[in-house]
């Protein structure tokens, strides 16, 4: 590119943003409801100017700040308010282990925004559902190492693929019981049994003879109990 159109490119997309910052400082002003001399007492008091043409680019964006600190709330971008959680495989299981962590108490914020966040320093990818799937598996790895690092333990060597999902979810509860036991919060002799009916209202058998749902159940009522304990350090979110 010769440097007269390189010019005339730098040229157009400033004055794209001038015209866009433009259209924000009056969206602003009309959502806000200032008009005449309410608006001009805004641009002055933050740039000494009565006019946003006469403003710098750099003015135009203190006056939005202006504006939002006095109550204006910029809308969502449409594809934002439109997107939706990530429903491929590899996204389905991070969500269930980040989840889990959640219940663990290695995880503060449980939320599909946080685990975005996650996924997006891991994969390097703005949404989780454009990920790459051959390259998910780092975010799996990354979260069940997280476990791992916590004891709740991940290894499903000789363990057949259909009983694995039930296999890590009693682990799961029964890390949590320890760590209820390792606070205080209940005593040392107590089981996930015991622990369950007590803290939770909740009647099992034992682990190996409860179903995933309940195991589900019984990991967010006491997980809950532990955080209230015990709040999340070091989350990754």
């Amino acid at each position: 590119m010769s440097a007269a159109p390189a010019r005339s490119a730098r040229f157009d997309a400033g004055a794209q943003r001038r015209r866009a910052l433009l259209g924000k400082v009056h969206i602003a002003a009309k959502e806000l409801k200032l008009a005449g001399d309410a608006y001009r007492d805004v641009l002055f008091g933050v740039t000494g100017k009565d006019s946003a043409g006469d403003c710098s680019d750099a003015e135009l964006v203190a006056v939005l700040d202006r504006m939002k600190a006095l109550g204006w709330k910029p809308a969502q971008p449409a594809g934002l308010a439109r997107s939706r959680p990530a429903d491929h495989k590899s996204a389905a299981k991070a969500r269930a282990l980040w989840i889990s962590l959640h219940h663990l108490g290695v995880v503060a914020n449980p939320s599909e925004a946080a685990l975005e966040a996650f996924a997006k320093r891991q994969l390097g990818c703005e949404r989780l559902q454009w990920a790459n799937q051959r390259d998910a598996y780092r975010l799996i790895e990354a979260l069940k190492a997280m476990a791992a690092r916590d004891g709740w333990d991940q290894s499903v060597e000789g363990i057949s693929a259909s009983a694995v999902p039930i296999v890590l979810r009693r682990r799961l509860v029964e890390r949590i019981v320890a760590k209820l036991q390792a606070i205080g919060l209940i005593p040392a002799d107590w089981n996930a049994r015991e622990a369950a009916w007590r803290l939770a209202g909740i009647e099992i058998t034992s682990v190996l003879l409860t179903d995933a749902s309940t195991l589900d159940l019984v990991a967010q009522a006491l997980g809950a109990k532990l955080r209230a304990a015990k709040p999340a350090i070091g989350d990754a979110s």
